[in-house]
């Protein structure tokens, strides 16, 4: 039923395991069938619902990207670089524009600040970019 010898003895396994403790009852040969192929049916269904929401939450499931300064790709492991690097209003704006995806104008709105400052942050933030790219070389 499920294509794997491996899959089927983790769920009789599991069956037993889950039956020690009421094992002073009665528990039958059909009991065991019936409740062997609803776990192997339920596996069946969890398998399938498993694959049909990775497909579907594809992009919630994909790292957070955008290329964007100077065709580098900002991801999270640029950003954790970039973290140890930047100071606290730096990073709300990093945060803002390339995991928020805002733009210039919406960080300024939401931090209270002129695109101008907005501009010179991200400035500073392609300049570490830049930076951490020269080290990695």
């Amino acid at each position: 039923m499920l294509r794997s010898r491996e899959d089927a003895v983790d769920i009789v396994h599991a069956l037993f395991v889950d039956l020690i403790p009421r094992w002073g009852r009665d528990v039958d040969l059909p009991y065991l069938y019936r409740a062997v192929t609803n776990r192997c049916i339920n596996a069946i269904r969890d398998r399938a619902t498993r694959v049909r929401l990775l497909e579907r939450e594809q992009a919630a499931a994909a790292p957070i990207a955008r290329v964007r300064m100077d065709d580098v790709v900002v991801g999270v492991s640029l950003i954790a670089q970039l973290a140890e690097r930047l100071d606290a209003g730096h990073l709300e704006v990093l945060v803002a524009r390339f995991v928020d995806d805002l733009t210039q104008e919406e960080i300024a709105t939401q931090l209270g600040l002129s695109r101008k400052t907005i501009g010179k942050r991200l400035d500073r933030i392609r300049d570490e970019v830049i930076a951490l790219r020269g080290e990695a070389a």
